[in-house]
């Protein structure tokens, strides 16, 4: 299958949940030729009800598609989803894989080796911004892998990303990723230790916040104090802390904001601002 043969290549989504489904409707409302794939009879229906073309099953994903976006959530599902019985058994020589779930960057170090066996390429193209920018197709998405590989499938991704930025070979998407969750949970523990102080001592959440913009504190989660969710923090500190672990590097603040952000969620961001 030639990618450069139409002036959109070809898409496949697998994992249509929150984030998946998303990507799936901009590309359909970009004109993209799109199918994708879910286990999920809800989020196939939610999927077809706009009109999003839902294979059988993965290899007829994998043979519609010159690139194949995987949003599923371990990395086991995306060695299953990708690895030889998957799509990798189904897609064209010169199509694109990219893994936009988070995952082990060994992990898609592997999955490369396997895919350039048979001439596919693989990119770890994990995303940035939460649900928001997901819904207004303003996600940044990290990318690792080659650059011949990325000029292929950066139209299927400007569908949905703003920023599409190559970081470099083969796993350093998620290294990216993962720095950037790092800082996102140590900023919301550190916002929610600082507006707790200014509250008890009499200050106005709301205004503060709205101050603090403009100051050398401001920061992304404080822009939009009350919004977040907490809800993937233990999975991306785990992530962190383990990798950490094999590279023999200490991480003693992120094992702090490890504990903290457990009690943390979104109705407890919240009081602050009542």
């Amino acid at each position: 299958m030639d990618v450069n043969a139409t002036k959109n290549p070809t898409a496949g989504v697998i994992g249509l949940g929150a984030m998946g489904y998303q990507m799936a409707r901009h590309l359909k409302e970009k004109n993209f030729s799109i199918t994708g794939y879910d286990v999920s009879a809800d989020a196939v229906k939610k999927s077809t009800d706009i009109g999003i073309t839902v294979g059988s099953d993965i290899a007829a994903v994998g043979s519609r598609s010159d690139v194949v976006i995987v949003m599923v959530q371990t990395d086991k599902q995306v060695v299953d989803v990708i690895g030889p019985g998957g799509l990798l058994a189904s897609m064209a020589p010169g199509s694109v894989i990219c893994i936009a779930s988070s995952i082990a960057p060994e992990t898609c170090r592997e999955l490369e080796r396997q895919a350039a066996e048979r001439n596919i390429g693989v990119l770890d193209t994990p995303v940035v911004l939460g649900q928001e920018a997901a819904d207004n197709g303003t996600l940044t998405v990290f990318v690792g892998g080659e650059a011949k590989w990325l000029d292929k499938a950066r139209p299927v991704l400007s569908a949905f990303g703003r920023n599409i930025l190559h970081i470099g070979p083969s796993g350093t998407g998620q290294i990216a990723k993962t720095a950037n969750n790092m800082l996102l949970w140590a900023c919301i523990c550190a916002n929610y230790e600082a507006l707790s102080l200014a509250r008890a001592l009499g200050a106005d959440v709301p205004t503060l916040v709205a101050a603090l913009s403009h100051s050398s504190g401001a920061n992304w989660s404080l822009s939009r104090w009350g919004k977040s969710t907490g809800k993937w923090a233990e999975k991306d500190l785990d992530v962190a802390l383990d990798l950490a672990q094999s590279a023999k590097l200490p991480l003693p603040l992120n094992g702090l904001v490890d504990q903290l952000m457990k009690t943390m969620n979104r109705e407890k961001m919240q009081s602050l601002l009542a």
